[in-house]
């Protein structure tokens, strides 16, 4: 069945690549002053039955050469952005003959801009010069999906069994939505991804070497999801609904409103969810003689609701002042049924005693944020200043049950019932400054940002006898996080010739920062952690247009990962009596340095080539715990190097003027090394890779239809989890009513069910093989309704959200 993806990938490809090998058709496509139209797209068609034979492009002369036709009548079309298609039918070539068609004047396309409405298709990927734009929009398959399914697609991010993403192999990679930073991380980042339904979201904007002018945190860059948000003039929205049917059901409702004027615009949006997800995980342990094989069965139940408003006030000439808002309320109740089946190394396959944990745990999350902006934008020179604040709360309970059973689980050998309670307050306030002018041929950028964190974290445990709850002071604790990050920056880009630019930048950032527990017990009070650093973040590029068409780029830069305030806490949660995981109050910050190396080809094709090397990768490890041999636990700490070198290749196909494609292929050579002492060491290789495609097909009676699917190669988890291949294949139909304000999509996802993870993780004596699956076979049916002016576009003036589009900050 693996090999189905590859077979699937050779016979699309092979369909539009195949022809006969005895006549030619050659010609040379000028526009109307006699220039070449160079790069064109030029289509043969089979003129009995308009069958697509052949694809080629025009070369920097204008020429094409169309090789490998069978003797017969053919149709031909010609087509290029900015002109009327060119079409020539019943071109009939004898055997081994050349059919010259001599030079075929392309017109440029004209329309009368007062009464005609042009309509373009963005395509599913976009590659800029400083990032890669996916566009959620632009696929039929992202029906029914939230935010975290969509970056399962999105090209060069991979999830792993945890719900932590890469990006081009490297972890640490930093969420912002609408060009604010998102304060999360863990189950809590999960949860807000989950939330958030596809019909919400614009495009996934993934920025893999940040400039000077962003945020130096994040080692593999930043994804900024941006949100829908309507640009036209007067009253306008839509609404959406969405059906998916899984394991279990999904709905989700969507509201989107706007009102332009020259003086205003005031946009807003609200969404309702309602969700039930299942997930699966086996393990297989092997440690200190004792075998551990772990069933986990976990089912949640999410209810939600999301809400959003901003205006922008044309406060005079070039000057716009703003607010948005949003909110986020999430209720979810999760069940998890976990069973360990204990047995001795030398008799595996003989159970000594089962233990039965069967969790449940009800979480309450809610967020608001608040931004206001001042942007001014003269000839020369713009300014823009952003304060925000940021409010995340979280209220989470879990009933755990422990009941040691024997064999045949006729008899109770052991009893613990606990319980625990970990409320969470997070807050964020940032204000920063930005301004750019021109100077001495270039543009010169200068900015400075002040952040601060404050968390608030409690972990209350208790032991539950007789349905009364004791709190146990020895594993109960308080644990409280303040950060403050001072930045400032510099940049400048300027062109040194006509083919030749560059950019270069420093950014300067202090942290002070101070983790402090606070026990129940004096006993087991511990000191404050204080971290207290100053780094610079020096970062360079520079581009070489060889042809108007072909472009080199190199860029390099250096970032850092602080540690999260959630992973310095030293006490343990307890997953079950014999699964735990613990923070580390010692982590460093970890450094990367990042070297890129890009080409783009046709304005099409690109093509990029990376290496980054990371001091101090901060990562998940699973070993055996001190206390009891037969438990294990999930650490964090610092690995003492890791050395990624990656590619990706991205290329949009037009097979036929029914039949578009895009091609991405990413792979990466991970190495990892560490040395604890004691023999405890990691020196692990692997190479990886991934391949996704996507295939949209025009069809009779204005439906389209989308054949996508991924393939995933073998690679590495976090420090030490090695994971086999995995792929997903996708089907998608839609179908536009009412002058196409009302649109219906319906898509299948993982028809085969070949989404899930396994592999294996081996480290300080512990041996561990694992796999499992969510429910990632589901149809979904969506239907979304435009209203209200869909055609006038407002003047194109920028306002402080909008200028900060094209650029991320907190």
């Amino acid at each position: 069945m693996k090999i189905l993806p590859t077979l699937a990938l050779g016979i699309l490809l092979l369909g539009g690549t195949l022809n006969a090998q005895y006549s030619s058709i050659k010609g040379q496509l000028q526009d109307d002053s006699g220039n070449a139209v160079i790069y064109a797209n030029v289509a043969v068609y089979n003129s009995a039955d308009s069958s697509l034979v052949k694809v080629e492009t025009s070369d920097e002369a204008g020429i094409f050469f169309v090789k490998g036709l069978s003797d017969g009548k053919y149709d031909l079309t010609a087509s290029f952005l900015g002109y009327d298609q060119l079409r020539k039918d019943d071109i009939e070539i004898a055997s081994g003959a050349t059919a010259d068609l001599g030079v075929l004047p392309m017109k440029t396309a004209s329309v009368e801009l007062e009464t005609a409405v042009v309509t373009a298709k963005r395509p599913i990927i976009e590659v800029k010069s400083d990032r890669t734009v996916f566009n959620v929009q632009g696929t039929i398959n992202s029906s029914g999906d939230n935010g975290l399914d969509l970056l399962r697609k999105a090209p060069g991010v991979l999830i792993d069994n945890n719900n932590n993403i890469t990006v081009l192999g490297r972890s640490g990679v930093i969420f912002y939505v609408d060009g604010k930073r998102l304060p999360l991380a863990g189950d809590d980042l999960t949860s807000y991804l989950q939330n958030l339904n596809s019909e919400q979201i614009d495009k996934i904007d993934i920025i893999t070497n940040p400039g000077a002018r962003y945020e130096a945190e994040g080692n593999a860059g930043i994804i900024d999801i941006r949100l829908k948000r309507n640009e036209n003039h007067g009253t306008n929205g839509s609404v959406s609904s969405n059906l998916t049917k899984a394991t279990f059901w999904r709905s989700n409702v969507n509201l989107s409103l706007n009102h332009r004027n020259d003086l205003l615009n005031s946009f807003g949006q609200i969404s309702f969810n309602d969700n039930k997800t299942f997930q699966e995980m086996d393990f297989d342990n092997f440690q200190n003689g004792i075998r551990i094989v772990n069933d986990v069965d976990m089912t949640n139940e999410n209810r939600g609701a999301f809400l959003r408003w901003g205006t922008d006030f044309n406060i005079g000439e070039g000057q716009t002042i703003g607010f948005l808002v949003s909110g986020n309320i999430n209720e979810s109740q999760g069940f998890t049924d976990s069973e360990d089946f204990i047995s001795s190394q030398s008799t595996p396959n003989q159970v000594d005693s089962i233990l039965v944990a069967d969790n449940l745990s009800d979480r309450d999350f809610n967020s608001q944020t608040y931004n206001l902006n001042y942007m001014l934008n003269k000839e020369k020179s713009t300014l823009s200043i952003n304060a925000d604040y940021g409010r995340y709360r979280r209220d989470a309970e879990t009933d755990q049950p422990n009941v040691y059973v024997s064999p045949d689980r006729t008899k109770v050998l052991n009893e613990q019932n606990t319980a625990y309670s970990s409320p969470n307050d997070i807050d964020i306030m940032t204000f920063k400054l930005d301004y750019e002018t021109d100077l001495a041929g270039g543009r010169l950028g200068v900015g400075s940002k002040l952040s601060r964190v404050e968390t608030d974290n409690t972990f209350l445990f208790y032991e539950v006898e007789d349905g009364m709850e004791l709190r146990d002071d020895r594993r109960s604790n308080l644990f409280y996080y303040d950060e403050k990050v001072y930045a400032a920056y510099t940049s400048y880009a300027r062109s040194l010739t006509e083919k030749i630019s560059m950019n270069a930048g420093l950014r300067i950032e202090r942290t002070d920062a101070r983790g402090e527990l606070e026990a129940f017990l004096p006993e087991l009070q511990e000191p404050p952690v204080d971290l207290e650093y100053t780094s610079y973040f020096p970062s360079a590029g520079i581009s070489w247009s060889a042809a108007p068409t072909r472009v080199f780029s190199i860029n390099y830069g250096r970032r850092i990962n602080r540690p999260d305030y959630n992973v310095l806490n030293p006490f343990k949660e307890q997953i079950s009596l014999l699964s735990f995981s613990k923070g580390n109050p010692f982590l460093q910050p970890e450094i990367v340095n990042n070297l890129e190396l890009g080409f783009l080809l046709n304005y099409r094709y690109n093509f990029k080539l990376a290496y980054s090397r990371t001091t101090d990768q901060i990562t998940r490890l699973i070993g055996p715990d001190d206390s009891d041999p037969r438990a294990g636990f999930i650490n964090w700490d610092n690995l003492a190097e890791q050395t990624i070198l990656s590619m990706n290749i991205s290329a949009p196909v037009q097979f036929s003027q029914k039949w578009n494609a895009y091609f991405n292929f990413s792979a990466s050579r991970m190495d990892n090394q560490a040395d604890y002492g004691d023999g405890v060491i990691v020196d692990l290789q692997a190479f990886t890779y991934n391949i996704y495609q996507q295939h949209t097909f025009t069809l009779p009676k204005g439906f389209t239809a989308e054949v996508s699917g991924w393939f995933n190669g073998p690679g590495i988890w976090g420090g030490v989890f090695e994971y086999d291949t995995s792929w997903s294949l996708n089907l998608g139909l839609q179908k536009k009513f009412l002058d196409d304000k009302l649109n219906v999509r319906l898509s299948a996802q993982d028809i085969f069910l070949q989404a899930y993870w396994s592999g294996k993780s081996e480290f300080d004596g512990l041996l561990a093989f694992g796999e499992g699956q969510w429910d990632s076979r589901r149809i979904s049916m969506s239907v979304s309704y435009n209203f209200g002016n869909q055609k006038v576009k407002s003047r194109n003036r920028k306002t402080g959200l909008e200028d900060e589009a094209s650029r991320i900050e907190q």
